[in-house]
């Protein structure tokens, strides 16, 4: 996929601190930033409608939780992460590294499926 528009600027610096805003092609982000976690493609609890009257601008996900539950094949249905959480806005993915270390010894691993 192709990087669409994606910019930060500075907007205001005082010491170390400063206020910025990242522009995305599904919107923009003021920095700092809240994000609520969506590990497992949901904020538990909350509708979108209910997130975005916080005025949260982007969501945090997890790729290792999102590859367990929902999984890769469930995003594919959806057309996708956005539209199975029903959010336009920006998702921040990390990329599950540490939950792989840390959970390591929870998994299975099958040489013809990779890990399970």
């Amino acid at each position: 996929m192709a990087l669409k528009k994606f910019t930060f600027n500075v907007a205001k610096n005082d010491g170390y601190a400063r206020l910025g805003k990242i522009t995305t092609h599904r919107g923009p982000i003021d920095t700092p930033a809240f994000m609520p976690v969506g590990t497992q493609g949901t904020v538990k609890g909350v509708f979108s409608d209910d997130i975005l009257k916080t005025g949260s601008q982007i969501i945090l996900g997890n790729t290792y939780h999102l590859l367990l539950r929902p999984g890769v094949e469930t995003l594919k249905r959806f057309d996708g992460l956005h539209t199975y959480m029903n959010w336009k806005k920006p998702i921040l993915t990390d990329s599950g590294g540490y939950q792989i270390m840390s959970l390591s010894k929870f998994n299975k691993i099958d040489k013809k499926m990779g890990a399970i």
